[in-house]
């Protein structure tokens, strides 16, 4: 397994992990905004979080129950 990495692209909003480097061979999509990425056996190599600011915020504040 390589080592995972995360990359956030500011101008889109989007937060990709990756934790595998081999090639994608399908997709899940999660929920309307977090893909999941997988290999050729179904397994998970990497995440997709689209309005990745949105969804960190709105996690971080669910996760204290702040309003």
């Amino acid at each position: 397994m390589n080592k995972p990495k995360m990359t956030y692209f500011e101008k889109e909003d989007i937060l990709h992990l990756v934790i595998s480097d081999e090639p994608e061979s399908d997709s899940l999509e999660l929920s309307p905004n977090i893909t999941a990425e997988l290999n050729e056996n179904g397994e998970l190599i990497g995440i997709e979080i689209l309005n990745a600011s949105a969804f960190i915020r709105d996690t971080i504040l669910d996760a204290n129950n702040i309003e």
